[in-house]
């Protein structure tokens, strides 16, 4: 049985080349469709005839959900890039595409290009081995192909992401998250503070920021199509101190499309090499209807949140001392453990106050439903969160001696171990 593949060069020779040595006798593999187009190549991806999809680096509308898709479908992908285009070469790496061939080897090494891709389970592979299925293809080619090593762009960074979730009913995710930010940025640790609520996003105007930016929109816009880079990421970032740094979110629900699931990991990647702890308020929905109602491409809103807790090297679950939000939180925390196998999120109490339940009745409760510890209490301080919210600043600058803000600091010191030293 012959090995399909698709093919979507735009006519430029190599494609060429390939059918030709594809008619000979013996050759094992056939090409069952030149596409014109990346929608092509994806409607012919469903019909499982094929194996591989060869395509141009310069192919329009290829992008990381183009990516993600074929990979959903099986098909491995052979990326074709100008031999003097560096560029072309890092994009087609950065939205996915793991199998690389220069333009000017011959049929011969990118048919030893498909035969790796078609062994490589891509959409199984760790970061690290997809950079190696990467090196071996180039290992392989003629020497007179020019290879560069990836530079600090492309790698994995040394930052440390922690996504600050939450239930429903507004046990106040957004505090949390600029709290830890700003006490962990106010020891010299530089911090990348990423507002990734799909539903009500307003850390923008937490900081005085109400000027509309790109923010986390337009980075994963550049994500997707492979130019998302250090620069573009600073360069989006707002400066909110001398070590903090805000990517605001979507200012208005209805734009919940433009945050890409499939852009989420490459942008973390870059966050990891701008700071060295990158804090992300997430959305509190972690349902998957979409997938249901729909067919399983179409946009899901929940996708980003769910995106940025598979990434997360941590996950904060926080939730409200009070009955009710504690009800909230169980039921959370069995849907977030369904949604993310394997997860064990490090729980914080926010808005403890004495007339709705003690520290020790929370902990007993959440230990007896979900058999996870409280890493930390939080108390109510309704004046100084909303001096600080009302002002645009953050609550160590509203109320500095604080019970809330002093609480945080420690919080954080649990989260960085470096900071109860300093």
């Amino acid at each position: 049985m012959s090995t399909g593949l698709l093919t979507a060069g735009n006519g430029q020779s190599w494609e060429t080349d390939l059918v030709a040595a594809l008619d000979r006798p013996g050759a094992g593999m056939t090409v069952v469709r030149r596409c014109v187009d990346i929608a092509d190549v994806l409607a012919a991806a469903t019909t499982g005839e094929a194996q591989v999809a060869v395509l141009s680096a310069d192919l329009r509308r290829l992008d990381s959900e183009a990516v993600q898709r074929l990979v959903a479908a099986g098909v491995g992908i052979v990326g074709i890039h100008p031999a003097a285009d560096l560029r072309a070469r890092t994009r087609l790496e950065r939205i996915g595409v793991e199998v690389l061939v220069a333009d000017d080897t011959g049929p011969a090494a990118l048919l030893q290009a498909v035969r790796l891709a078609m062994t490589t389970d891509v959409a199984g592979a760790s970061a690290a081995a997809a950079h190696r299925v990467v090196a071996d293809v180039r290992s392989s080619l003629p020497p007179t192909t020019p290879v560069s090593e990836p530079g600090p762009l492309e790698s994995a960074g040394i930052g440390r992401v922690i996504a600050v979730w939450g239930p429903a009913g507004a046990p106040g995710r957004s505090t949390v998250a600029a709290g830890l930010a700003v006490e962990m940025a106010a020891t010299g640790a530089s911090t990348l503070l990423v507002d990734a609520d799909v539903y009500g996003g307003v850390l923008g105007s937490a900081f005085g920021l109400l000027d509309e930016s790109p923010g986390l929109a337009g980075a994963c816009r550049l994500a997707a199509n492979g130019k998302l880079d250090l620069i573009e990421l600073t360069r989006l970032a707002w400066s909110v101190g001398p070590d903090l740094r805000l990517l605001t979110g979507i200012t208005r629900a209805d734009r919940w499309p433009e945050v890409r699931p499939s852009a989420i990991p490459a942008v973390l990647a870059v966050t990891r090499s701008m700071a060295t702890m990158v804090l992300v308020d997430c959305g509190f929905c972690l349902e998957a209807d979409e997938e249901i109602t729909f067919d399983t491409v179409a946009p899901r809103r929940n996708g980003a949140t769910l995106a940025v807790l598979a990434a997360a090297d941590q996950v904060v679950a926080v939730g409200s001392a009070d009955p009710a939000g504690m009800e909230r939180l169980i039921r959370g925390l069995a849907e977030l453990a369904e949604a993310i196998p394997g997860i064990r999120p490090t729980v914080v109490l926010n808005r403890l106050r004495k007339t709705a339940a003690s520290a020790d009745e929370t902990a007993a409760a959440l230990n007896r439903f979900t058999g996870l510890p409280v890493a930390g209490t939080l108390p109510e301080d309704r004046a100084a969160t909303d001096l600080a919210w009302r002002l645009g600043i953050s609550l160590a600058e509203a109320a500095p001696s604080s019970p809330l803000r002093a609480a945080l600091r420690a919080f954080a010191g649990m989260l960085l171990p470096s900071l109860a030293r300093a």
